[in-house]
């Protein structure tokens, strides 16, 4: 089916969802049918070619305004909750941004939104919300003493997790700022949020982010104050790690103390593996004001991004100084899987080949090794040739599924036994099998099983293992050669 203006228009008219789109100067191209309704506009002419700052939206429009321009240097955005004015009355919404290529150049952005009023209003009235921070803890900080005179502390707070809401965050870095105190800022991304949502419904989402951010609270102790930037990110504002060696201590903890990150998490009978990727710089040795050094903790946190999240990154002037969002953003799995093509194909042999890549594989997919499966069912290692284990039902879960993940053994225990008892002697938690074949022949399998970790493989991560399967399939077929067993 070929995708048509008129199909296009289809589609996008009977979204439930606001979607919008605009040009690389925040205006207003275009918009749906359930975007006209939400504003009771007849037509899209009241608005093309306006921004939301000429349309009044916002009470505060600031942050909106940054966050399409962060989405218009090559970052996106997911589920960012905000507030706009609808017919004299604001409501609540959460929004989600992409930037809009041409070629190598971004020319817009498209965007989309619900409205979560009603959600929230019945969360606060079963008690959905917590509040973590008091006014005697804000009080010891200016900006806030002066705020708490005016506000109630719930107020300041974002009202899922309980943390400073980002305006008040902004508020404090930059009271810091003016007051040149120095200070590191740490921005959190928490990995694969959206599989949590898709997979396990947006109440476990819900659940997971404030358990994240009441663990983060309670461990990062006085020294610290922590925000919510929107959707899945936090903030940290940490007043005592100011040199290197004090930035890496507190952020190694912060990864390996098993009280926030790289842990499993239960949640309404759902398990789930928490990891995140972040960035952090200081003031006033890395940036001079609150906008350019947020600007390099998103960098060094997109960096991490592109290395296979799960990872910190702190900024080092001489090292990352000319990072590129955009370039990470478009460049990196392109680059990855040019390299896989050329790499594989200077080799002879499916050995060969697949040792070729082992190095770009670990340092982009953070394994440890990688196994393949022939068709006598024999499950052996890459890196070490004398590394065997029976494999001989592992078809008989994946079915014909190219792809499979798992994040327990026990999902190969009915119908794979063979396969279940290797991964158990192996210790191997989370797994990745993809299947190496070309339509209708299958070779054999790929399978990435690290033992004593869970983890949650990302799109990217998936993709370049399936385009290693496909690519070691089809030297196989034309040069007529089987996987060794």
């Amino acid at each position: 089916m070929e995708m048509t203006e008129e199909l296009f228009d289809s589609i996008i008219n009977t979204a439930q969802d606001c979607v919008f789109w605009k040009d690389k100067n925040r205006r207003f191209v275009g918009v749906n049918q359930a975007f006209l309704d939400f504003y009771g506009f007849k037509s899209a002419d009241v608005l093309i070619g306006k921004t939301d700052e000429d349309m009044g939206w916002h009470s505060d429009p600031g942050p909106y305004k940054e966050d399409e321009l962060r989405v218009l240097s090559g970052h996106s955005t997911y589920k960012v909750q905000g507030k706009c004015y609808i017919r004299g009355e604001e409501r609540d919404i959460i929004a989600s941004k992409k930037p809009i290529y041409e070629g190598d150049e971004i020319v817009g952005l498209v965007g989309s939104f619900v409205d979560i009023t009603d959600v929230l209003l019945r969360e606060k009235s079963h008690g959905f919300s917590q509040v973590l921070y008091k006014a005697d803890q804000l009080r010891k900080y200016p900006y806030f003493d002066q705020l708490l005179d005016e506000f109630a502390p719930e107020e300041l707070l974002d009202p899922l997790t309980g943390i400073i809401s980002r305006k008040y965050f902004a508020g404090f870095a930059r009271s810091l700022v003016e007051k040149k105190t120095p200070f590191t800022l740490c921005v959190l991304d928490l990995d694969n949020f959206k599989y949590i949502n898709d997979n396990f419904g947006h109440t476990t989402g819900d659940l997971a982010l404030k358990n994240v951010s009441e663990a983060l609270y309670r461990h990062v102790g006085d020294h610290c104050i922590i925000g919510r930037f929107g959707g899945d990110e936090l903030m940290i504002i940490n007043l005592n790690a100011l040199t290197y060696d004090d930035k890496k201590a507190f952020m190694c903890l912060l990864y390996d103390s098993g009280e926030i990150l790289r842990r499993d998490l239960t949640l309404d009978e759902a398990k789930v593996h928490i990891t995140g990727t972040s960035g952090c710089a200081s003031f006033p040795e890395d940036a001079a004001d609150y906008e350019t050094l947020f600007s390099l903790a998103d960098k060094t946190l997109y960096q991490g991004k592109s290395m296979g999240r799960n990872c910190y990154t702190i900024y080092l002037e001489g090292i990352h100084k000319d990072l590129d969002i955009k370039h990470l953003a478009k460049r990196g799995l392109y680059t990855n899987m040019s390299s896989l093509t050329l790499l594989i194909s200077q080799e002879k042999g499916f050995e060969n080949r697949i040792h070729s890549v082992m190095s770009l594989l670990r340092n982009e997919l953070h394994i440890a090794d990688l196994y393949y499966v022939g068709k006598k069912g024999v499950l052996h290692s890459v890196m070490d040739p004398r590394d065997t284990a029976p494999a001989s039902d592992l078809a008989a879960t994946l079915g014909k599924e190219e792809l499979f993940i798992s994040q327990e053994p026990e999902d190969f225990k009915e119908k794979s036994p063979v396969f279940y008892e290797t991964l158990i002697k192996k210790g191997a938690l989370s797994t990745l099998t993809v299947q190496v074949g070309m339509e209708p022949d299958t070779y054999g399998y790929l399978v990435s099983a690290d033992s004593g970790s869970t983890r949650i493989w990302q799109q990217d991560e998936c993709g370049i293992m399936y385009f290693v399967a496909k690519a070691l399939a089809a030297h196989l077929r034309l040069g007529g050669e089987e996987i060794p067993d």
